[in-house]
């Protein structure tokens, strides 16, 4: 597999994820060969530092350093939250226009942690599709600012009020899923990480990578006639 760079220089790289590609190999993702950290290293043939997290189910924008000496610095930016992460996700009903979820979250470990995701509405349909006890079925399309880094941050807070991405499991709606897969052959968690900010680490240069949607992505806004028009 290729992946795609999105900008690289001397310390650092960034890359549009794929959906379905683990970042590394761990406990978590099960039996597969191939992973972003092993293909980006053998595709420009030198080590990567991974600096931030991405769920394997979700595609988009992922920041690697080059040299152990840049990972540190740019993964005390994440820390001190001087990072900006922008999310595009397709939902189940009509959200609000605008919303800040402020819903602790617990970690593997049991512990309990702050976690706060701000969202905006960028589109919404409605289908003359029966669902449940609804004449019809409701999404949105949804821009999202996480400002904490909590695991499956953005999928729990979805889900927490309401609104599950499609194609998420286990934190989404096993009906809504099951309707994609069975009417649009649709199997893949719409939840995508589209921009991100930050400064670079030998520069002080502000930074703004932005990774395309992908086309399962394309197709399902399509598909729910969502208008949107990256910029």
């Amino acid at each position: 597999m290729y992946l795609q760079i999105l900008y690289q220089d001397e310390h650092l790289v960034a890359i549009n994820k794929p959906n379905g590609l683990a970042a590394h190999k761990s406990k978590l993702v099960g039996n597969t060969d191939e992973f972003v950290l092993q293909l980006l290293r053998d595709q420009i043939r030198q080590r990567v530092y991974p600096v931030h997290r991405l769920d394997r189910k979700t595609s988009g924008v992922m920041l690697f350093a080059l040299a152990e000496k840049v990972s540190s610095t740019l993964q005390k930016q994440f820390m001190e939250r001087n990072v900006s992460k922008n999310y595009l996700a397709i939902v189940r009903g009509y959200t609000e226009t605008h919303e800040v979820i402020d819903y602790p979250l617990t970690n593997y470990s049991g512990k309990v942690q702050e976690a706060i995701t701000e969202y905006s509405r960028v589109a919404s349909s409605e289908l003359d599709l029966p669902y449940g006890k609804h004449e019809t079925s409701r999404y949105s399309l949804i821009s999202l600012t996480p400002k904490t880094g909590r695991t499956h941050q953005i999928r729990k807070h979805m889900n927490h009020i309401r609104h599950p991405i499609i194609g998420d499991r286990p934190h989404g709606c096993n009906k809504q899923n099951k309707l994609f897969k069975n009417r649009w052959e649709v199997n893949t968690m719409m939840l995508h990480a589209s921009e991100i900010e930050f400064s670079h680490p030998i520069t002080n240069k502000k930074m703004l990578l932005k990774a395309d949607l992908p086309n399962e992505f394309k197709r399902t806004l399509k598909i729910l006639s969502l208008n949107f028009t990256s910029a």
